[in-house]
């Protein structure tokens, strides 16, 4: 199984195998990477540039291919157990949902997130277990969700001026 530099592993033995389309390619095939960030890698724009920038692995193409191919999460779900994150505004507590690096290399390693709640984020890195285990939420996750939730019911509710200020003070 593929491990952090600590040690640890990360639940999947191919990084590759569950990575997603790069984030750098457009709806049109082009590499988003070489039209905004050129200067960052001159070689591989001109060579993009020459190709009408499209992506030189294409959408279902070999991802280690290209230096700069990146596949991150939006950690709205996580994937192994399908707990969904719930945000508050103006509320700084930590996520359900983390970001979960699958890839630890060197400095040419291609950035490869998903989504994980925390209790399986824990479970990840503290036991064999896999992303693709079929796991299903912590009861404690569970709890946390439906707090929030109520928290976001509770502030969406209308009240009336005459229910929220007491006016016979």
């Amino acid at each position: 199984m593929e491990r952090t530099p600590d040690g640890t592993p990360v639940g999947v033995d191919d990084p590759y195998a569950v990575a997603g389309v790069c984030d750098h390619l457009t709806d049109d095939g082009r590499c988003r990477f070489a039209l905004t960030r050129a200067g960052d890698d001159p070689e591989f724009a001109a060579a993009r540039r020459a190709d009408s920038y499209d992506c030189h692995v294409g959408a279902d193409g070999e991802w280690r291919a290209c230096p700069h191919y990146r596949s991150t999460t939006d950690a709205k779900t996580c994937v192994r157990c399908g707990l969904e994150n719930v945000r508050l505004a103006h509320d700084d507590s930590r996520p359900l949902v983390e970001e979960h690096h699958l890839s630890y290399g060197g400095d040419d390693s291609h950035e490869i997130t998903v989504g994980l709640c925390r209790w399986c984020h824990a479970k990840v890195h503290e036991s064999i277990a896999r992303i693709d285990d079929d796991a299903s939420p912590d009861p404690e996750a569970i709890a946390e969700r439906e707090r929030r939730r109520e928290r976001e019911r509770s502030a969406s509710a209308f009240e009336t001026a005459s229910e929220t200020y007491d006016f016979d003070e």
